[in-house]
């Protein structure tokens, strides 16, 4: 197995994942030779983050009017261990991995409906003010949505 440096027993990481997102493949993602373009598992990672935070809960939170908070991405990685095509229906895990003052980091796994994974990646999660656009400590009950049943 490939090792990679936000991963240090695959084994373990992939148990525990709680959170799946379903995604099919569509045509329009696919490259000449049916294979899944290189820059969609980034769309992937954005539509199960998306669905993530909102089953925690602070989807909701941030969108509301009274927030003056909201989520960023500060960055975001992928690496692929397998094809994928088009057709392949993929469960996009996503989990929170660990914490800063005001950031997390999200960690997220494309598996094939055959078990094997795919590909794997993380990204860090900033949460800044609408009003300074400076970071913004999560609260002790953000963590705890996050987290979820995965880590406690």
């Amino acid at each position: 197995m490939k090792k990679f440096s936000y991963i240090h027993d695959f084994k373990l990481w992939e148990k525990e994942f709680d959170f799946f997102h379903s995604i099919k493949v569509r045509f329009s993602e696919t490259d000449m030779f049916g294979h899944l373009n290189n820059t969609v598992p980034f769309v992937y990672f954005e539509e199960a983050r998306i669905e993530f935070l909102g089953a925690r809960g602070l989807q909701q939170e941030w969108l509301s009017k009274a927030s003056e908070v909201i989520p960023v991405v500060a960055d975001l990685q992928c690496d692929f261990l397998e094809q994928v095509f088009f057709g392949d229906i993929l469960s996009i895990g996503v989990k929170v991995d660990s914490f800063a003052r005001s950031s997390c980091d999200i960690h997220y796994k494309g598996t094939k409906q055959d078990g094997s994974v795919c590909f794997v990646g993380r990204g860090t999660l900033v949460q800044v003010s609408t009003i300074t656009g400076k970071p913004v400590p999560f609260t002790e009950a953000a963590r705890e949505k996050l987290l979820g049943s995965s880590k406690v």
